[in-house]
């Protein structure tokens, strides 16, 4: 237990049921390979912790940013509780090292232990929840993500690549982006798409997807990138 007492410290949260943390790491995964464990996967704690992120980041942005429209604060919370964004917040505050997989997932490192990671932060607030109530959770969450939040809104990063790929070059070069298919490939019940987005006759970035709308989105994510937007 060594190792949960260093996240603990780290993390300032000192649990009375140190089996509710250790439970928060455990991926269904890693059951189907250890039977007698004795401790359940984490997935009912993710379901608790899903809610009360949710409640706890809505609440701070309803009374943050009190002039805001629903549409606004539904897109600020959907940046600020995405995958993306927990995964990597998850990885600076150790979750990544304190995970059990099964051998092929433990192998895994792309967008599905992305998804994991995240899926087990909520999980690790589920389980704080259920040690400390409602408060103990809110302060682990104020603590990791409420200091993101001023970023997410001042640099546009609640809005969808496509419109911030969009934004940036109406600004910057006075020209709308357009996007054009380049290429099709596979059958039909599996098609894969790589659309280019132009500005003007000039091709910015490509992006690959399964539908149309998806590969728009990865061009427009790698265009803001190449651009340094």
């Amino acid at each position: 237990m060594e190792r949960f007492e260093q996240f603990e410290k780290k993390n300032n949260v000192i649990f009375k049921n140190r089996d509710l943390l250790k439970q928060a790491f455990i991926h269904r995964s890693y059951l189907n390979e250890n039977r007698d464990l004795g401790i359940g996967h984490n997935e009912r704690l993710e379901f608790l912790g899903d809610a009360v992120l949710e409640l706890v980041v809505t609440d701070y942005l309803y009374n943050k940013y009190k002039d805001k429209s629903e549409g606004d604060l539904t897109a600020f919370r959907s940046a600020l509780v995405n995958a993306n964004t927990l995964s990597s917040v998850a990885t600076e505050i150790g979750i990544n090292d304190l995970l059990f997989l099964s051998k092929g997932e433990a192998k895994d490192k792309g967008r599905a232990r992305q998804v994991i990671l995240a899926d087990t932060f909520e999980a690790v607030i589920g389980a704080i929840y259920m040690d400390q109530g409602y408060e103990g959770a809110k302060n682990f969450i104020a603590q990791n993500l409420f200091e993101m939040i001023e970023d997410i809104v001042s640099g546009g990063l609640w809005m969808d690549a496509k419109s911030r790929f969009q934004e940036k070059a109406q600004d910057r070069l006075g020209a709308t982006p357009a996007y054009k298919t380049t290429k099709e490939e596979g059958p039909d019940h599996d098609k894969q798409f790589t659309v280019g987005v132009f500005v003007g006759h000039e091709l910015i970035a490509e992006g690959s997807g399964k539908s149309k709308q998806e590969a728009e989105q990865e061009a427009a994510k790698r265009a803001l990138e190449s651009k340094g937007w």
